[in-house]
């Protein structure tokens, strides 16, 4: 075949693919889920490569410095190179979904993979997961825009972006698929699954393929008895107690300090240096920890009873520090250490009180610690069980591990109004849950809806002359302007005045100002639909004045904002 031919039969083929939406969206996700897994396996290899390298300096008086250097390092790279905030990242992919049509940019997919490095590597208290997630998602996102597809594949691919690089670095293509699905899109559907699970499989076998197929964490096996089940219990209540905590000191942290006199650049040094006197101390707390939490799921965990719930103090302490202060980095590597801790903590403290409590092991409430923790700082149950079963091939404890996770996110679902990663969008109104009537409106505006066209009168204007426009206007609604100024004064409802329309005596006494109403509310170009809808129903009004700089600039009526609203549904709902 010549040339011309082949790549005319190549254009046909790309063109039927691009015409079938399911089939763009599928192959694309196996793309996206390549390039977020090669993502992965890059950032895990460079941190484990400065895990080696620096293992020795920390014990070092002047090793405190490292951390801090690491950290401050890696905000002047993200705040002032490339001009992006620090922090984990899976907010602000979370807000793409949410209110950008899944719009990340570009740079965004390499920025936290490099700034993390930089924060973890030089021994900072976070993980590895939350930047390749929002990497990912960046690069779904980017080749979505480039192949011009429509918002909805676009969002998908986002997701895929996330699947992949969990999947990639956990080595667990369930937990990518879950993860995506309950913390990213948070809505279970089968368009989004389908492609989210081909990219979660792309960049697992990306991951065995350059790191090989083995689990992440060994463990021996355990023989469960309902006396296991009944104490896990215990661990929900301290995973319910710890996730809450350490979600509260997270947000103190960071709130303490932005307000801060120091400069960006320098916050992240004060928290890395904190990390780097408690690593002098107890070195368990830093960095992601792999090493200790195999230890601890092995049993093979020689620190005792106290010094265990030190540690857990520590790693939260750090942990706090490093992300709060600015640092660069996720919660996923911090909780499976700290829910570890917990597990060791809770198993040797029930054994010191009840010493001949028959329990499957320490290595087997380690888990629950860790499916405990993600669960309760994530309120994402289904991600916890899968996680801990793959990275463990921990099938044996599924039963405790539903018991645990569940109740653990739904105590903290109680108590907190969201999980670690929506808390903040929650608050600031910028987390738009999937389905809802704000975020369908969430895509259109007033400026888009707003009818002009409506016949202003003056409010010095007698009755007589309105009564002569009427007749002459099918409109039911008037706004009244200021004579001179044009300044926006009320409104005049026909059926509300028509008494007085009938009444030939009153056209030569009344004017328009005594018949307008003033308390009709009004809206801005910038204001929120689904507040207008809500205003609407509330006041019982069919349509609202839309005032700028005290200037009438056109109504918006229900019936124009349903209708737009159906529209937009399809769209959002359609492949």
């Amino acid at each position: 075949m010549t040339r011309p031919r082949l790549l005319n039969s190549i254009m046909r083929k790309w063109a039927i693919m691009r015409a079938d939406n399911r089939l763009t969206v599928i192959v694309m996700a196996a793309v996206v889920g390549l390039c977020s897994g090669l993502a992965a396996v890059a950032l895990g290899r460079a941190l484990h490569f400065a895990a080696a390298t620096l293992a020795d300096v920390h014990h070092y008086w002047w090793g405190v410095a490292l951390p801090a250097v690491g950290a401050s390092l890696s905000a002047i790279f993200l705040n002032f190179l490339l001009r992006e905030q620090a922090g984990h990242g899976v907010p602000e992919v979370v807000y793409a979904v949410s209110k950008q049509g899944g719009r990340l940019r570009f740079r965004t997919s390499f920025s936290r993979l490099i700034s993390s490095f930089l924060t973890i590597g030089s021994g900072g208290s976070a993980g590895p997961e939350a930047p390749v997630v929002i990497s990912g998602a960046a690069l779904g996102s980017n080749i979505a825009r480039w192949l011009r597809l429509k918002e909805r594949q676009r969002v998908i691919l986002v997701g895929c972006g996330a699947a992949g690089a969990i999947a990639a670095i956990f080595n667990a293509p369930l937990t990518g698929l879950v993860f995506t699905v309950e913390v990213i899109l948070g809505e279970w559907r089968a368009f989004n699954i389908i492609p989210i699970a081909i990219s979660a499989v792309a960049g697992t076998e990306l991951s065995r393929l350059l790191r090989g197929d083995e689990l992440v964490f060994q463990h021996q096996q355990f023989r469960l008895h309902p006396v296991d089940i009944a104490a896990s219990f215990g661990v929900v209540v301290l995973a319910t107690i710890v996730s809450v905590l350490l979600g509260r000191l997270l947000n103190g942290m960071a709130r303490f300090a932005h307000g801060t006199p120091l400069p960006r650049w320098l916050r992240p040094a004060v928290g890395g240096g904190a990390v780097g006197l408690i690593g002098i101390y107890w070195p368990v707390v830093l960095g992601e920890g792999y090493g200790y939490i195999q230890q601890m799921i092995q049993g093979a965990f020689d620190q005792g009873l106290g010094l265990a719930a030190l540690l857990m103090v520590g790693k939260v302490l750090a942990t706090s520090l490093t992300i709060g202060w600015g640092g660069s980095g996720g919660i996923f590597a911090p909780c499976l250490m700290i829910g570890s801790l917990l597990g060791v903590f809770y198993f040797r403290l029930l054994t010191w009180v009840v010493p001949a409590a028959a329990l499957a092991g320490e290595g087997c409430f380690a888990l629950l610690g860790i499916a405990g923790l993600i669960s309760g700082l994530l309120q994402a149950p289904l991600t916890a069980i899968f996680l801990v079963v793959e990275i463990t091939g921990g099938h044996d404890v599924i039963l405790p591990l539903i018991v645990v996770s569940t109740l653990t996110s739904t105590f903290c679902f109680y108590i907190e109004p969201g999980s670690y990663y929506l808390r903040e969008l929650i608050e600031k109104g910028q987390y738009l849950r999937p389905g809802t009537d704000a975020r369908v409106l969430s895509d259109l505006t007033v400026a888009e809806l707003v009818e002009s066209g409506y016949r202003c009168v003056p409010a010095d204007m007698l009755l007589r002359d309105f009564v002569s426009i009427l007749e002459h206007s099918r409109s039911y609604l008037f706004p009244v302007h200021e004579p001179g100024t044009s300044r926006y004064k009320g409104m005049i409802f026909v059926d509300r005045i028509r008494p007085y329309l009938f009444d030939r005596q009153m056209h030569s006494v009344l004017f328009v100002d005594q018949l307008m109403e003033t308390e009709v509310p009004t809206v801005t170009a910038g204001d929120e639909l689904a507040d207008v809808l809500n205003l609407m129903e509330r006041e019982n009004l069919s349509a609202l004045p839309v005032v700028e700089n005290e200037r009438f600039v056109g109504m918006l009526s229900k019936a124009v904002l349903l209708d737009h609203y159906r529209k937009e549904l399809i769209v959002q709902t359609s492949a």
